[in-house]
């Protein structure tokens, strides 16, 4: 089912290794994306985890940001972690400049600093399917406000940490450093396999 599919890993900085690792598990045709170029052809892309003030000056560094805000408007996108942060609306950093693919609000390492990182299993349910996945909190972002049209599918100690709004998906955690698959499928069926029918491939 997903052998057709092309998604890609922004891969300037962080863990993106290892989505594209479980992209090739799943059967999916996995792709670095370094440069605008690349963004071509995809039928979805994750931003992984890292350090965002890092992928937001690279991201201008690479002359990125009108393409990459072109496809996370028309395009499925999932961001994990620092990936999040770059597709928030607010930031409490001036130093990032994220891209407003979801109308939420998040404090940088609101979970704490790397020596405060931790390992828990998530509850919750989706498509109402109940599901626990392993989840790494490493100086993960809290969501400190969202709009109206998000929806929080996820909490933990009672904060939002996995929503959604159109073709986008963004969790505060890691699960890409684990085996489980759950959420890579679950952006796969509900956010790339709809929109291909739905939207035209961007031109860039």
């Amino acid at each position: 089912m997903y052998e057709r599919l092309k998604i890609g890993v922004l891969a300037l900085q962080g863990d993106f290794e290892r989505h594209l690792y479980q992209l090739t598990a799943l059967g999916v045709s996995g792709q670095e994306v370094r440069l605008s170029d690349d963004l071509k052809e995809l039928d979805g892309l994750i931003i992984p985890g890292g350090e965002s003030t890092t992928i937001s000056k690279l991201i201008d560094r690479f002359s990125m940001r009108q393409e990459l805000t072109l496809f996370t408007r028309q395009k499925a996108v999932w961001g994990t972690c620092a990936g999040m942060i770059m597709l928030a609306a607010e930031v409490d950093d001036e130093t990032v400049r994220p891209l407003g693919a979801i109308d939420i609000s998040v404090i940088r390492n609101g979970y704490g600093r790397q020596v405060h990182s931790f390992f828990a299993d998530i509850s919750f349910n989706l498509d109402d399917k109940h599901m626990t996945v392993p989840a790494s909190f490493i100086r993960a972002p809290v969501v400190k406000d969202t709009g109206s049209a998000v929806s929080v599918l996820a909490e933990y100690e009672n904060r939002p940490i996995l929503l959604s709004q159109n073709k986008c998906l963004v969790s505060s955690f890691h699960t890409e450093l684990h085996d489980d698959k759950t959420l890579v499928k679950y952006f796969l069926d509900k956010f790339v396999l709809p929109s291909q029918v739905s939207q035209p491939t961007v031109r860039t």
